[in-house]
């Protein structure tokens, strides 16, 4: 199957999950996952950071749009589209990954995707928490909200990869 097919597909799939399941279960006032971000953090390692830029803007608009949030999700993609050569080189540690083309737990290693994609994950809930209350007067609550939400997404997100990882035939 093709790179862009796969994509495409994976676009589809994570956003259908975040609207109609994700979203709808409620885990109170304090817990808000989000699995989408998934899809750039898959993106190929050596796609144009242009690329990664509008694809992380048009999943998080396409979320905005369906859950009516007014740009904070495309606001906090974006960035995690923008940090993630960063984030990359951060947890890289001076290990050649110039072969591999996405960053599966298979190619990478489960304990640098884990890193991964906390950083991204910490990133996004940051940018996405501090814009939805935009005041520092809540900077508590905004805190445990993203100490919280990133837990449940790590998990999800793990699960998620652990399920669908083709480990390779050696």
């Amino acid at each position: 199957m093709s790179k862009s097919l796969m994509n495409i597909i994976r676009f589809a799939v994570l956003l259908s999950v975040q609207l109609l399941i994700v979203d709808n279960v409620r885990l109170g006032n304090y817990v808000h996952p989000c699995i989408y971000i998934l899809f750039v953090m898959m993106l190929p390692l050596d796609m144009p950071k242009i690329n990664v830029l509008l694809l992380g803007f048009v999943m998080g608009f396409a979320v905005d749009l369906f859950s009516g949030t007014f740009g904070l999700n495309a606001a906090a993609t974006t960035f995690i589209a923008f940090m993630r050569p960063w984030v990359i080189g951060l947890v890289n540690g001076g290990r050649n990954i110039d072969n591999i083309s996405t960053p599966t737990i298979s190619d990478v290693g489960a304990v640098w995707f884990i890193r991964y994609s906390m950083v991204l994950l910490v990133l996004h809930s940051v940018v996405l928490f501090f814009l939805e209350t935009f005041s520092f007067r809540l900077v508590g609550d905004t805190i445990v909200r993203i100490l919280l939400s990133v837990a449940v997404s790590e998990v999800l997100i793990l699960l998620i990869v652990f399920l669908f990882n083709k480990e390779k035939k050696r």
